[in-house]
């Protein structure tokens, strides 16, 4: 298995022992609060992407203008989830635990950008 196929499964994997476990990472006024045990959820789901990002890069501009889009409007998209009845709060914090994942990718991208820009030839 290589990195495209890992790191995708280890993010679903730890956002659901996240959800279930913790309850969730919860978002107060856009900011993350980082209490108990959700902050190390945070860091290795951060990470994930990160690794993921940098072993696996993507070079084309449109790619990474999606995964940023992504990475940005992921949470707001799952708030609309929360108008299921009994699971919508679940879900909207798996997605939530997802598009964190997603962040850590899309550091990762612009941080390769902006090497490639400035080692250009």
């Amino acid at each position: 298995m290589n990195i495209d196929k890992l790191a995708p499964i280890a993010a679903v994997i730890v956002a659901v022992i996240a959800v279930v476990v913790v309850g969730g990472v919860d978002r107060i006024s856009g900011a993350y609060v980082l209490d108990g045990n959700a902050q190390w959820f945070i860091l290795v789901l951060m990470l994930i992407g990160l690794v993921h990002g940098l072993m696996s890069p993507v070079t084309e501009p449109a790619s990474i203008a999606f995964i940023i889009v992504a990475a940005f409007m992921f949470p707001r998209l799952a708030n609309t989830l929360e108008s299921i009845p009994a699971i919508g709060m679940y879900l909207n914090q798996f997605v939530d635990q997802l598009a964190i994942a997603i962040a850590g990718y899309a550091i990762a991208a612009l941080i390769i950008d902006l090497k490639s820009r400035i080692t250009a030839d």
